[in-house]
């Protein structure tokens, strides 16, 4: 068994669901620090969901670029345990895989990272590449006290970090097919459209608000927000939820709500966006805090790394490890890169294979592990020639 496989194994069996951490970090942290790490574990959050962060830092030398591997130590609940064919912290063997929650989101890619360190320090300890580890136990959850809270601090004290390489689970059919070299901005916003109560058989004696907001909707649905761009698809506008109604058949709604989300390309601004959903409310007669309310909530904005030092040392680890040429896509939901690229000019993503993600028996290829491990600890060689 690989040294990867085993330390897989033991963050597998670390329950770390959201927020708990499990002792995950304290296990990694034991492994950095005999290679030259200082680690900081930056705690935060309320008592009742309290977030564990590790920041580690080796430097070789203060003019050094710095490599920044970032992950999160946390898991999805599990769903039922009836429907697991084996215990989902029990890391089990079958058929050239490794089952258990985690397994490929984001544990295999954790562990794969700290091995490629070792090997890359054991033959080049005074390489002039500084390296960081920035972890978070808070990625699947609200995400509020975790990386975000860790680029701010980092931010407040000067740390310079040049390129950085966050561990999700990108890969589709073998690992090193795709790496995410930028993601889509996402905007929530939650509209209520305000009426007047009454009886469903006097509508004059009523104002109902699902028939006010029925033509803006129709728009807001057919609107073409922008064309996307060589990188980006268009950007969307989703409806998640709508409720309205007080569940009797012969009243008239006082109010209506709709949830609804933006994922944005970096063609359209959160400001801008807002200022056209505004603009189309106002065309059909509704008129912000008379007629409606509308409170928005800016999850992320877009991040793109374009081809250059990072990409570049990516993709030719990929190549000479797999013989495959990654495909470089900006699709899929949000990470914590959103928060790493504010702070760090070139994010990219790279990660095993993601069809069992958050899935009933979550697992990864044995397959697909030694590999990812290779090719990280190429990208370390690749970087660390480039900035010799």
């Amino acid at each position: 068994m690989t040294d990867t496989l085993r330390l897989i194994e033991a963050l597998i069996a670390r329950a770390s669901v959201t927020p708990d951490d499990a002792g995950c970090q304290a296990l990694l942290a034991e492994r950095l620090r005999p290679l030259g790490f200082a680690c900081e574990t930056l705690d935060s959050g309320p008592a009742d969901f309290r977030v564990t962060n590790l920041w580690a830092l080796r430097t070789v030398a203060a003019d050094a670029p710095t490599l920044v591997f970032a992950g999160h130590t946390d898991v999805v609940p599990t769903g039922p345990l009836a429907q697991w064919h084996s215990d989902p912290f029990t890391p089990t063997y079958r058929d050239g895989r490794l089952y258990g929650r985690g397994a490929s989101d984001m544990k295999t890619s954790l562990a794969a990272m700290v091995v490629a360190c070792e090997e890359f320090i054991a033959q080049r300890p005074d390489a002039p590449l500084n390296i960081a580890f920035l972890l978070t136990s808070d990625e699947e959850g609200p995400a509020r006290d975790g990386t975000v809270i860790v680029c701010q601090e980092l931010q407040r004290r000067g740390q310079r970090l040049d390129w950085c390489i966050v561990g999700e689970p990108t890969s589709v059919e073998r690992t090193g097919d795709m790496i995410k070299n930028g993601r889509r901005g996402t905007m929530s916003g939650r509209l209520t459209v305000k009426g007047i109560q009454g009886h469903i058989a006097y509508p004059h004696l009523a104002r109902n608000p699902i028939h006010l907001l029925a033509p803006a909707l129709a728009e807001l649905v057919a609107t073409r927000w922008d064309e996307g761009n060589e990188h980006f698809p268009p950007t969307t506008w989703q409806v998640s939820n709508i409720h309205a109604g007080t569940g009797a058949s012969n009243v008239i709604p006082g109010t209506v709500e709709v949830d609804f989300n933006f994922r944005f390309s970096t063609e359209s601004t959160a400001e801008g966006l807002q200022q056209r959903v505004t603009d189309i409310l106002a065309r059909f007669g509704l008129q912000a805090g008379q007629d409606y309310e509308l409170h928005w909530t800016v999850g992320g904005q877009p991040f793109l790394t374009r081809p250059g030092p990072l990409v570049d040392a990516v993709c030719a680890a990929i190549e000479a490890e797999t013989g495959l040429r990654p495909q470089l896509s900006t699709t899929g939901g949000t990470s914590d890169g959103r928060f790493i690229a504010q702070i760090c000019p070139q994010v990219i993503e790279l990660g095993p294979p993601n069809a069992t993600i958050h899935k009933i028996d979550e697992s990864v290829a044995l397959a697909d592990v030694e590999p990812l491990k290779n090719i990280y600890r190429r990208v370390l060689e690749n970087l660390a020639s480039h900035a010799g």
